[in-house]
C-alpha cells in the first residue's frame, strides 16, 4: 500500500533558506490538510468534503463497472420473453439511480464538464488544482478544460485496493506478478496457457461462427468460443477474417477513437532521487513522499494546459507533465541495494511528429533528454544516476504491446465511447458480430488503464507473452 499517495515538489526558490515547497496527499487527513494549508487554509478546510462527494459519486455508480451495459437490443427487439429478460439488465442502472438520489445533478455535471469547471468550484490554490486535474488526463488525450475530463478524473478513484477504496499499490516483484496470478488461478482450474504462440486469426466455421483460432505456424487450436483481450482494432480488423464482418460494421470500427498522449520511460539508477523540496537524509534512506506518484511540471493548470496543446500540434511538450514512481522504494526484490528502477509516466507525446513523421532513435533520445533535464532540475543528481532506460513513445507501445495507437485503455475513455458505446453501440454486451466471439479487454465496458502507472510497462510485457487469447 503507498501512504501517502501524492507528492507535487515545487520549482521556486526557497525563502529563508528553507526548501522550496511541496504538497503531499495522503490518507491522514491532518496531515494531508496541514500540506494544503501551505498554499490555503480555505483549500484545506473543504478538502475532506471534497473526498466525500468524489467517493459518492463514485461508490454510487460502482454496480455499473461491475456489470454489463443494459441490453438495449434486448429490450427493444425479439419475443416478449426475451425482452422480459432484458429487463435484467437495467438492475445496476435503476441501483446507481437509487444510490445517487439528489446527487444525480452533481454526477452528470461531474462526468460530462471539464474538471476545471468542478475544481475551481471547490478549490483556489493552483498547486492543489493541478494535482488534481493530473487525474482527469492521465492517459487522455485531453485537457482538464476539456469536457469529458471530469469523468476520467472520477474513474481515476473508482478503484479499491484491499477494500480500501481510492487506494493505489505496488504489486511485489513488478506488476507482471498480476497476470502470473491470473494465471496460477486459470491452471488449477484446468486451463492450458501457451505463450510466445502468435494467433494467425481467428478460425470461422461453415455456418458463420467462430470454432478456434489458427496460429501463425499454422496449428489450428479448436474451441465452443473465443474470447479476445486485445484491442477492438487488433481483434477485428487483424485476426478476424474481414468477410465474416458486415462492412457497416467495419466501418464503425474503423471510427473507433485511439488517440494516446502517453510516452513511458523506464529508468534504472544507481541512487535515489535527491529532491531539492524534500531533500534526502545523512542516511540515505527513502522518505515517505518517494513512495508517492510524483507530479513533477503540475504545479499549475496552465503548465498543463501548454503541454496539452504542444501534443496537439505534433510536437512533443516541451515542459511535459511527467509522473514518476519508485516502486522498488517499497520493494526491494525489483533493484540490486541502493539502485531503484523509476517509471516515467509523460504527456503529452504526438503518435506522429507533426502530424507526418514517425520518431527517430534521435527524435526519442532528444525527447528522453528534455524528460531528464525537467527531472534534473526538481531533483539534482538524477542524470548522473542514470544507468540504463527504455523510452516507449505511442508507436513503441502500439508496436511491442499490441496497443492500438499506443492507448492503454484500448480506445480513449471520451464520452462517445463509454458504457453503451463501449466500444461500439452494437457490441456494448460484449458478444461481437461473428457467433462465439467475445471482446473482454480493456476496449469492452468499463474501460480503465491496461495497467497502474506504477510499473504497467512490466505487466503489459508479462501479459504480452499471452498474445491475444
Amino acid at each position: 500500500m503507498r501512504d501517502p499517495y501524492s507528492f507535487t515538489p515545487m520549482l521556486e526558490d526557497g525563502v529563508g533558506g528553507r526548501p522550496p515547497r511541496s504538497l503531499l496527499l495522503g490518507s491522514d487527513l491532518t496531515n494531508t490538510r496541514q500540506e494544503i494549508g501551505k498554499f490555503s487554509e480555505k483549500d484545506a478546510k473543504v478538502y475532506p468534503d471534497f473526498l466525500r462527494y468524489l467517493e459518492t459519486l463514485a461508490c454510487a455508480i460502482h454496480p455499473l463497472l461491475d456489470a454489463p451495459p443494459v441490453d438495449i437490443p434486448g429490450l427493444t427487439q425479439g419475443s416478449l420473453t426475451k425482452r422480459l429478460s432484458a429487463l435484467r439488465s437495467l438492475k445496476p442502472l435503476v441501483k446507481s439511480g437509487l444510490k445517487l438520489g439528489k446527487n444525480i445533478p452533481d454526477f452528470y455535471e461531474l462526468v460530462t464538464a471539464p474538471a476545471m469547471k468542478v475544481l475551481n468550484r471547490w478549490f483556489e490554490s493552483e498547486p492543489l488544482i493541478a494535482t488534481l486535474a493530473t487525474d482527469s488526463v492521465i492517459g487522455a488525450n485531453t485537457s482538464p478544460n476539456n469536457p469529458g475530463s471530469g469523468y476520467v478524473l472520477l474513474h481515476h478513484v473508482m478503484g479499491e485496493l484491499e477494500k480500501e477504496k481510492g487506494s493505489w499499490g505496488y504489486v511485489e516483484g513488478g506488476m507482471g506478478g498480476v497476470p502470473q496470478s491470473i494465471a496460477r488461478s486459470a491452471r488449477s482450474l484446468g486451463a492450458d496457457i501457451f505463450t510466445n504462440t502468435d494467433v494467425e486469426q481467428v478460425l470461422i466455421g461453415p455456418d458463420g461462427s467462430a470454432k478456434g483460432v489458427v496460429l501463425t505456424d499454422g496449428t489450428e487450436v479448436h474451441s465452443k468460443v473465443v474470447l479476445s483481450n486485445a484491442t477492438p482494432h487488433v481483434t477485428f480488423k487483424r485476426l478476424t477474417p474481414q468477410d465474416a464482418l458486415p462492412e457497416a460494421f467495419i466501418t464503425a470500427v474503423d471510427q473507433i477513437d485511439y488517440t494516446s498522449p502517453v510516452t513511458k520511460i523506464n529508468v534504472a539508477v544507481d541512487k535515489l532521487p535527491d529532491f531539492l523540496a524534500a531533500p534526502n537524509g545523512a542516511d540515505g534512506k527513502a522518505g515517505p513522499h518517494h513512495q508517492c506518484s510524483i507530479h513533477l511540471n503540475c504545479e499549475s493548470v496552465e503548465v498543463l494546459e501548454d503541454a496539452y496543446w504542444e501534443g496537439q500540434h505534433g510536437r512533443p511538450s516541451s515542459r511535459p507533465m511527467i509522473e514518476m514512481t519508485i516502486p522498488s522504494v517499497l520493494d526491494p526484490t525489483l533493484a540490486p541495494p541502493g539502485c531503484h528502477v523509476v517509471s516515467l509516466f509523460i504527456q503529452f507525446t504526438p503518435y506522429l511528429l507533426e502530424g507526418r513523421r514517425a520518431w527517430t532513435d534521435e527524435d526519442k533520445e532528444r525527447f528522453g533528454d528534455t524528460v531528464f533535464d525537467w527531472v534534473e532540475r526538481y531533483a539534482p543528481g538524477f542524470k548522473a544516476s542514470i544507468v540504463g532506460k527504455d523510452i516507449l513513445t505511442p508507436a513503441d507501445l502500439e508496436r511491442v504491446f499490441g496497443l492500438t495507437g499506443g492507448n492503454i485503455f484500448h480506445g480513449s475513455m471520451s464520452l462517445d465511447q463509454l458504457y453503451l458505446a463501449r466500444p461500439l453501440p452494437s457490441i456494448a454486451d460484449y458478444r461481437s458480430p461473428v457467433k462465439g466471439l467475445y471482446l473482454c479487454g480493456s476496449g469492452s465496458h468499463p474501460g480503465g488503464g491496461v495497467m497502474g502507472a506504477a510499473g504497467w510497462s512490466s505487466a503489459l510485457r508479462v501479459l504480452a507473452d499471452f498474445k491475444r487469447l
